[in-house]
């Protein structure tokens, strides 16, 4: 028997040259100059940034310091205007019945005897002591005060208290004008011990450490001359009299 065989047509497949991937458009990269380059720019930025930042940290603490020693000027000067510039002439008497004023002012040191405004709650007058003292390579203005009262024997004594005026310090410095007798000009002097009337002006020469400028400070006794006490007591300050007293500047 017989098979009619057809004709087989044999098709040769090429390759395709379209794959899955081709019908997607091809993903592009970042070349490596290309991330160089970026994170060059990027750091630039960030140093541009933090320098700017920084620039205007120092120019703020710079601006706060310099309002802060503003400041201390204002509150040295206030603290010499209000209690200095108002100091009573009152003296004191030891047991041999000797009157010493109790204004006795070296070059860097002071005592006086002022008072409070009332504001401060502090009443009747006090004895000021102002010195200049170093503490740790560090030389800063002590002020100490007590109570300038008449007291008896068996009193004790007021405690003292005791504060610093300013730190860092590098030079201080007291000059007094005036003289002994209402008849001299008077002349600018590095002391004013065992005196018998105040000085007419104090000036006062600080420098600090920092080489900040201070200006020199130049302050008008409102009260000259000196009182005369009743009668000597021993060992004790005596203030027995009336003064008129100036009123202090709050």
């Amino acid at each position: 028997m017989r098979i009619n065989q057809l004709p087989v047509t044999v098709y040769k497949v090429q390759p395709s040259r379209f794959y899955l991937g081709s019908l997607r458009p091809a993903s592009k990269g970042f070349t490596l100059i290309e991330v160089l380059i970026a994170l060059t720019l990027l750091s630039i930025m960030v140093v541009l940034l933090f320098t700017t930042l920084k620039i205007c940290a120092d120019s703020w603490e710079k601006g706060e310091n310099k309002i802060n020693d503003v400041n201390q000027i204002a509150v040295v000067y206030n603290f010499f205007q209000h209690h200095l510039a108002t100091a009573k002439p009152l003296s004191t008497s030891n047991a041999e019945g000797e009157k010493t004023l109790s204004f006795q002012g070296q070059i860097q040191s002071l005592q006086f005897v002022s008072s409070f405004p009332a504001s401060a709650g502090k009443l009747g007058l006090q004895l000021f002591t102002i010195k200049l003292l170093e503490d740790d390579n560090d030389q800063y203005i002590y002020v100490s005060l007590v109570p300038f009262a008449t007291l008896s024997e068996d009193e004790e004594p007021a405690k003292k208290e005791e504060v610093t005026l300013i730190s860092h310090v590098s030079t201080f410095k007291l000059s007094y004008f005036g003289s002994d007798d209402i008849v001299s000009e008077g002349a600018w002097a590095d002391e004013w011990v065992n005196k018998e009337t105040l000085p007419k002006l104090v000036k006062i020469n600080i420098t600090l450490a920092n080489g900040m400028f201070w200006p020199e400070m130049i302050f008008d006794l409102k009260v000259n001359g000196v009182e005369e006490n009743n009668g000597p007591a021993p060992n004790i300050i005596d203030n027995s009299q009336d003064i008129s007293e100036p009123e202090a500047v709050e």
